[in-house]
């Protein structure tokens, strides 16, 4: 087993915080102490930040500005389409408050050939894959052009073109299927791998040891990419698992494993593309644990204000954000500016405005809709449902949604 691990001084300081926060769950360095062999992607930091990386690893001036203006595009898409929520246009929302950089250096470093498996906390995948503004909020109002036809909850996001698998709700089911994917690929003969997104608060499933398994014993070229941000809602890891974390589960399966600093976009970047390069050459199976911080509730049904402190979400928010920390980085290039900063902000913030806009004034799907892409002929039962309905409907006209075609 191999972990990747971070000497960032700001990360070892991550580390050593009160007995109280889960991050004391992992020794220091991220050497798993319980790993044999080790794979040192060592960076060489300054000022808290890389100086350099690998040959294969640069990241030029453009693939940097891309990242950080698609990071900045998720932060504020995801502050405005919260605040909708809370306005009741949306009747549901989670953030990635915190998890940019995960979302954003994981997806830049990977094509689109490759397969990704979401949780739901990884819009920015799709973002930076080309999911439009108006994509998004399309699905969030379920209307006309939602993909899913308003049959799913909101942020169950999908691509069938950009190889995105729409997000399911129950809890690592994605797992097992990401193995059977990527066994598809190695079948194929294809040079691509398959992505799969999950969370720490995954690990306590069933479908975790089962998916790794069926990856490790098929020789799948899956990547397992695990955002251990210190909560399963308000279950916080300690009381979740004693082990190492994560990567060290990787361990009992066969896998090889890799530990990352998830607030640090550069070695997010770095970890990602070395474990597709061993999935897809070497046709195995990679987990990668993002350390990481959920700094937003869980979704707009929970305030974790009344399980952690105000005061360490607020330090995560601002001092320890991966935005401010990759921005500091391009700055210190001379690839950034205050004038760039307010364009980028304010275009962005025009642009899901619209969006937002556009989509509400979109009729929502008619109702045959939630009848059909099921069976190749509707069955019986679902005939009667629908002659219920209709019956129903024409009753009761008035409690009936006038925006929704009959």
């Amino acid at each position: 087993m191999e972990i990747l691990f971070s000497k960032s001084r700001s990360l070892n300081h991550f580390l050593m915080r009160s007995r109280k926060c889960w991050h004391n769950l992992i020794p220091r360095h991220f050497e798993s102490m319980k790993a044999g062999e080790q794979l040192n992607h060592a960076h060489n930091y300054k000022e808290d930040y890389h100086d350099d990386l690998n040959d294969e690893d640069q990241v030029s001036k453009g693939l940097a500005l891309n990242m950080y203006s698609t990071m900045v595009a998720l932060q504020t898409m995801d502050n405005i389409f919260y605040e909708a929520q809370r306005q009741g246009r949306l009747s549901f929302y989670l953030t990635s408050t915190g998890e940019e950089a995960i979302n954003i250096a994981s997806a830049a470093a990977l094509t689109l050939d490759d397969i990704v498996l979401p949780q739901y906390r990884e819009p920015g995948v799709l973002l930076w894959r080309g999911f439009t503004l108006q994509e998004f909020a399309d699905q969030l109002f379920g209307n006309k052009a939602d993909y899913g036809k308003g049959r799913q909850m909101p942020i169950h996001y999908g691509s069938n073109k950009l190889n995105y698998f729409t997000v399911s709700s129950p809890l690592t089911t994605q797992l097992p299927q990401a193995a059977g994917v990527a066994y598809s690929l190695k079948m194929d003969k294809k040079e691509a791998c398959v992505v799969v997104y999950f969370g720490d608060g995954s690990t306590s499933e069933g479908d975790f040891h089962a998916g790794l398994n069926f990856a490790a014993v098929m020789e799948a070229p899956v990547i397992f990419l695990c955002r251990n941000n210190g909560w399963a809602i308000s279950t916080p890891v300690t009381e979740q698992f004693r082990s190492d974390g994560i990567a060290i589960k990787g361990q009992a399966y066969g896998i090889r494993s890799i530990r990352v600093d998830g607030n640090d976009a550069l070695a997010v970047y770095s970890a990602t593309r070395a474990a597709r390069q061993m999935a897809i050459k070497e046709q195995r199976p990679i987990l990668v644990e993002a350390m990481t911080y959920r700094v937003s509730h869980h979704s707009t049904s929970d305030d974790s204000t009344k399980y952690r402190c105000v005061k360490e979400i607020e330090q995560w928010r601002t001092e320890k954000s991966p935005i401010t920390r990759f921005r500091k980085w391009i700055e210190g290039n001379g690839w950034w500016a205050d004038q760039n900063e307010t364009e980028l902000r304010g275009n962005i913030r025009k642009q899901v405005l619209e969006a937002i806009q556009g989509a509400e004034k979109v009729e929502k799907p008619p109702l045959k809709d939630l009848f059909g892409d099921v069976y190749h002929k509707m069955p019986s039962n679902l005939q009667e449902q629908e002659r219920f309905i209709r019956d129903t409907i024409k009753r009761c006209p008035k409690e009936y949604p006038s925006d929704v075609p009959v």
